[in-house]
């Protein structure tokens, strides 16, 4: 299955992060700004194209280094249908250079609905009898609390391409206790349920490395729900926000891996995409800052976590 691919990759780079590209146009240096504004006019054209600039440097120099890349979806959507295009070519930029691309997309619908969102994030849309990929990611987020209804659609995908979900279960945001915290009439949280669901679904599709193709997101500013859901999920893939800008550690997120070192991968957005203006070097130097922020997370991060290898 395709977290198959993400735990090679993950072992082949010694890394289990996954940079998250979600480019406001002030996090973009103002040089590439510039540059498309004066060719493109103060135009969401020239702040989408400044953006795929931005996307593709970073990619050039992380590549070789990340396992991962994750954009989100809305920081692209707000551009327009040339925002939407600069979603895509990241995308194939990515995977070109060898990355898994997960999508942040947490879309959330049933039947006929849900088969769309399916069909263009992770399958193929039928056009005149050709069957054409939309965005081609490898991955997408989603939100399950639609139940079984909302998830089916995609595992026959998943399935069929190669695919993978991450599921919402436990978020990083503050107020996510104030429904996933809630008890049900069993006695679990409703997060606990949801992760119970995640391990279901995921029985129809599952790799050869001991983790299924649905996975759950679970945050990193939690870490004593992460470390519970690690126990009670073994099969289950982790996404974890939450690292860094949030207030997630190294420590922390360790609390979502297993015995060899994998069964998660920990996110970080901002602090890479504006390393170059925490570390306060010259913004044409933005994309070398972001790959020394990729490797101090990475050593960060594996400082609390045994060697990375693949289970025998």
């Amino acid at each position: 299955m395709a977290f198959d691919r993400l735990i090679e990759n993950i072992v082949n780079t010694q890394n289990p992060s996954v940079v998250g590209l979600d480019p406001r146009l002030e996090y973009v240096p103002r040089f590439i700004v510039e540059r498309r504004i004066e060719k493109h006019g103060r135009t969401l054209k020239a702040a989408a194209k400044a953006i795929l600039d931005f996307n593709k440097a970073i990619i050039d120099e992380i590549h070789d280094i990340c396992p991962a890349i994750k954009p989100q979806a809305a920081y692209y959507e707000m551009y327009g249908f040339e925002g939407v295009k600069t979603l895509y070519k990241t995308i194939q930029y990515a995977q070109e250079k060898g990355m898994f691309v997960i999508t942040d997309g947490k879309r959330n619908d049933i039947g006929a609905t849900m088969e769309a969102y399916a069909a263009a994030h992770l399958g193929f849309s039928e056009v005149g009898g050709e069957q054409l990929e939309a965005f081609g990611s490898d991955a997408l987020t989603v939100n399950g609390y639609l139940g079984t209804d909302g998830i089916s659609p995609l595992l026959s995908l998943c399935k069929a391409y190669d695919k993978g979900i991450f599921v919402l279960v436990k978020t990083s945001n503050k107020s996510s206790g104030e429904l996933q915290d809630q008890k049900l009439e069993s006695g679990k949280t409703v997060y606990a349920a949801m992760g119970d669901m995640c391990e279901k679904w995921g029985a129809e599709v599952m790799g050869r490395y001991g983790y299924s193709g649905v996975g759950a997101v679970v945050g990193a500013t939690y870490p004593e729900q992460l470390e519970e859901m690690r126990k009670a999920l073994p099969t289950t893939f982790f996404l974890v926000p939450g690292y860094g800008a949030q207030g997630g550690g190294a420590e922390g997120v360790s609390k979502g891996f297993d015995e060899n070192g994998l069964g998660a991968i920990v996110n970080s957005s901002r602090g890479v995409m504006c390393a170059y203006k925490k570390e306060g070097c010259d913004e044409h130097d933005f994309a070398q800052a972001a790959r020394r922020e990729v490797i101090r997370m990475k050593e960060d991060i594996i400082s609390f976590l045994p060697k990375i290898v693949l289970p025998e």
